[in-house]
């Protein structure tokens, strides 16, 4: 019972020298800073308006530049959609993407918790029993001197790298930044979703509006070449009329199978995004006029977009796993010390393995430097500082081009709503035009084919105001994406509310 006590003071004595050692100890390395935020005041290189012009149209009025204003964590409903609404919460369940995004943070939060193991000692138990022979020339194994015996051992090892530089440490400041790193491509994925079905359902309402406008341009255009036959065969127009409204038919023939196309691939696109095979077609359709376009778009403080962007939260984060790894590779060019230990007991007799007398035990303290390696440790190094400079400058290089894609959308908005404008006066000039035309067939002062020609001239200028009409929505699904999208407003398995406002 002596050696027992003896044993437990010298464990408690050495616990408390090396729980000392570690507490004092400092970690190798820097101490890592975020960086600074942005010192600039506005995004555009010219001071935002208060609004953007309108366009006249119900419900598509202009739209007012919310400064400072908070993003809705499901910005996608501020277009008023159940459709979009079903599907984007059938994607966010749905989706392989963000679904392994989920499954490479869970990776990387083990990845932490098994580098924290190495903070404690690693103890190992060992029950072996054998069978043996005694040489009869050497010294006799037992004490008795028997030839033939059995061997029980019962064995207890520790195993303890002390942490004396912080090495291990820093390691887990690396993971836990890596974690973090993952966590906000989950953010990105989550994102890039929501607003990729956004802007997808934009386009297919756009292209169902252009494709009707040519299947009706179409039927107006073998109207025509109907009539030119007619007059033709009478001898009333010359045959070189008559060609031409064949080659207007067949440019506008020509148009179809692109929208169609178009139409078909967006649809497989909305039911990839959605976790669907393409031929598992997805219930929801989008037109152009079931959306509403938000009549105020927040737009956020430029200091705070730094903490908005998943993006610009990852690069920081791999910034910060990068600083770390140089207290790794600095804490590897210094002494290792280790503390291993053994307890057990050894026996003839299985039944008298805990007998007294059979009882052994060990504890070793070892220090290990290298001594040379050819440089290899020192270049290790200055290829982690390397590495954090260029994690640096990849930092800087991901929030100039979020301020880059925030300005472009501004950008975008406000050209739209002139666009816009100016589409929605050439539709109202090419409805007038043809209205004026079918009074001046009733009166007879035309043949039918100018105003069919009018006619087309209007059509054309409905595809235009669609495609200046989805252009506005799909800037708009553009800005909500370029400010973050709102994520730190919803809490998510992956996600705590106001992360972002730390």
């Amino acid at each position: 019972m002596s050696g027992v006590h003896h044993n437990m003071q010298l464990a408690r004595v050495s616990a408390g020298v090396l729980a000392l050692l570690f507490v004092t100890s400092c970690a190798v390395g820097p101490d890592f800073k975020r960086p600074a935020p942005s010192p600039v005041r506005q995004f555009t290189a010219q001071p935002l308006p208060a609004s953007t012009s309108s366009s006249g149209l119900e419900g598509e009025e202009a739209q007012r530049f919310v400064e400072g204003r908070d993003i809705s964590a499901q910005w996608w409903s501020l277009f008023r959609s159940p459709a979009l609404n079903a599907l984007i919460a059938q994607a966010l369940k749905a989706n392989p993407d963000l679904q392994s995004a989920q499954a490479a943070l869970r990776v990387a939060k083990e990845n932490v918790y098994a580098q924290e193991a190495e903070y404690f000692p690693t103890i190992g138990a060992d029950l072996n029993a054998s069978r043996n022979h005694n040489s009869t020339v050497l010294s006799p194994t037992l004490n008795t001197f028997a030839p033939y015996f059995n061997l029980y051992t019962a064995q207890l090892t520790a195993n303890w790298t002390l942490d004396i530089w912080g090495g291990n440490r820093r390691a887990v400041e690396s993971l836990k930044a890596t974690e973090e790193a993952q966590h906000f491509q989950v953010e990105a994925a989550w994102l890039t979703l929501t607003s990729a079905l956004a802007a997808a359902a934009v386009q297919e309402a756009s292209l169902r509006v252009q494709l009707a406008a040519t299947e009706a341009i179409v039927k107006d255009e073998t109207y025509s070449l109907a009539i030119l036959s007619r007059q033709l065969s009478l001898g009333q127009v010359s045959g070189a009329d008559a060609s031409a409204q064949e080659t207007a038919l067949a440019q506008a023939h020509q148009a179809l199978p692109a929208l169609q196309k178009q139409l078909a691939q967006e649809r497989d696109l909305i039911a990839v995004l959605a976790g669907r095979f393409p031929a598992d077609r997805v219930p929801e359709t989008f037109d152009l006029a079931a959306l509403t376009l938000p009549h105020e778009l927040p737009v956020s403080v430029p200091a705070s977009l730094v903490d908005q962007r998943p993006d610009i939260r990852q690069a920081e984060a791999n910034l910060h796993a990068a600083s770390a790894q140089i207290g790794v590779a600095i804490a590897n060019q210094l002494p290792d010390i280790s503390l291993s230990a053994t307890d057990g007991t050894a026996a003839t007799q299985l039944a008298g393995l805990f007998g007294p007398g059979n009882g052994y035990w060990s504890v070793t303290g070892n220090l290990t430097q290298t001594v040379f390696d050819g440089g290899a440790l020192l270049h290790k190094t200055r290829a982690a500082r390397a590495a954090c400079d260029q994690a640096s400058a990849q930092y800087r290089s991901t929030v100039l081009s979020a301020f880059q894609n925030v300005a472009d959308t501004l950008e975008a908005i406000r050209a739209d709503a002139d666009a816009l404008a100016a589409a929605v006066a050439a539709e109202n000039a090419a409805a007038k035009s043809l209205k004026a035309e079918h009074l001046r067939l009733k009166v007879g002062d035309i043949g039918v084919l100018a105003v069919l020609n009018a006619e087309q001239t209007w059509r054309q200028a409905t595809i235009a105001l669609a495609q200046a009409r989805a252009a506005r929505f799909a800037d708009t699904v553009a800005l909500f994406e370029a400010l973050g999208g709102g994520w730190w407003n919803q809490t998510r398995e992956t996600g705590t509310e106001g992360a972002a406002k730390e």
